[in-house]
């Protein structure tokens, strides 16, 4: 089952994506696709509706991102041992969590804005993981019970403010659009293997990254199991796993990086496509 929001920027309205790919409302099913629809029981419920009973939504319409309102967006760094390879960085003994400011998530086609003296964007398609159920001190055998679904995310990257300005990541990964999320979240049943998904970027009709889940360091159980030891997950709540090689900091001799006008499109297979046009902030 693929669910996702629909509508113009802070008033979207839930739906679903039928098998012929058309969007039906369920705005007389539930308020939004948020905690308490990603609950277990509530996605039994949606499973369970027939979608030509659902009114449609035309086709064009915006699309959000497919959670709303997390309480928290964690990210995972240096998760690709090929991608880890690429930046010279050693492999990591633990996985490295950072968050990603609520402020930058925005829909997956939404345009990018490229900050203020910013000299370093970047991109990193990852295969998002949306929690449906509370996760504290989970251990690893029963993580999969609190996982959702999945997404795509764009974990949008300014190098220069993330390693050369001094202090944490946060400066180089919170600005405002830097987190496109969807277009849809798809349901767990739907992805068997989450350590088996292909997901790629292009930047102008240019394959930058053509990587797989297969390379990461750490899958999606340890990782949901890792950080609830730390970070209390909620219902809603949507961790980036890492990207693979091919992000443009890695480009050598020289790095590639983002310019106004520029086109990212980028997916995990299953998950569908997202893509994003630079502009000026």
């Amino acid at each position: 089952m693929k669910l996702l929001r629909y509508g113009p920027p802070g008033s979207e309205k839930p739906a679903l994506l039928d098998k012929n790919g058309t969007i039906r409302c369920l705005s007389s099913v539930v308020r939004d696709i948020d905690g308490y629809s990603l609950s277990e029981p509530m996605l039994k419920m949606i499973a369970g509706i027939d979608p030509a009973t659902l009114p449609k939504v035309e086709p064009g319409v915006r699309i959000g991102a497919c959670v709303a309102r997390p309480v928290n967006y964690l990210c995972i760094g240096l998760n690709y041992a090929d991608h880890a390879a690429e930046t010279g960085a050693q492999i990591p003994k633990e996985p490295i969590v950072f968050l990603k400011s609520l402020g930058a998530m925005c829909g997956p086609n939404d345009d990018v804005k490229m900050p203020r003296g910013s000299k370093k964007l970047d991109w990193e398609v990852e295969l998002g993981i949306v929690i449906g159920k509370t996760a504290r001190y989970v251990p690893e055998h029963e993580a999969m019970h609190h996982v959702a679904g999945y997404c795509v995310c764009n974990d949008v990257s300014e190098r220069e403010f993330q390693i050369e300005r001094a202090g944490t990541w946060d400066k180089g990964k919170g600005c405002d659009t830097f987190g496109p999320t969807g277009p849809w979240m798809v349901t767990k049943d739907e992805i068997p293997d989450p350590q088996n998904v292909p997901l790629w970027t292009e930047v102008n009709g240019k394959r930058m990254q053509n990587g797989s889940t297969k390379t990461m360091i750490f899958g999606v159980v340890k990782l949901v199991s890792y950080v609830s030891h730390f970070i209390t997950l909620h219902a809603g709540d949507v961790i980036a796993t890492g990207t693979p090689p091919g992000v443009g900091m890695g480009v050598k001799p020289n790095p590639v990086f983002l310019k106004v006008g520029d086109v990212m499109r980028l997916s995990c297979e299953g998950l569908g496509v997202q893509t994003q046009r630079v502009v000026e902030a």
